[in-house]
């Protein structure tokens, strides 16, 4: 059975957003490995994996993209992060019309 565009998000996706801002709150902005995790409602050994590249083995390099990545990682620290959903979102629908991510399905919006 072929996967639905929300499943390879899931799998594919969410997990190279989330290792993204979790390197740019600890390479950027000093939280360590526990405070990252807990700003992006993960566990630390999630964040351990992203950084070991376990886990979101895609790297961005579109500079464009990963100013956002860091907007997006401070606006989760300095809302603790009550903003990670939309701010998930936000970078899901970039790296969708960068073409990072191949699948989207018609409920995802364009806009942001």
């Amino acid at each position: 059975m072929k996967g639905t565009p929300c499943e390879y998000m899931m799998w594919n996706g969410l997990p190279v957003i989330r290792k993204e801002i979790a390197e740019s709150m600890i390479n950027n902005f000093g939280l360590n490995q526990k405070e990252a995790a807990k700003n992006l409602g993960v566990t630390p050994a999630a964040v351990c994996q992203y950084l070991s590249k376990k886990r979101g083995k895609i790297k961005i390099v579109d500079k464009s993209v990963l100013i956002e990545i860091n907007k997006s990682a401070e606006r989760i620290i300095q809302n603790e992060g009550a903003v990670v959903v939309p701010e998930t979102c936000r970078i899901c629908r970039i790296l969708i019309s960068k073409g990072v991510f191949p699948l989207a399905c018609t409920s995802c919006s364009s806009e942001e």
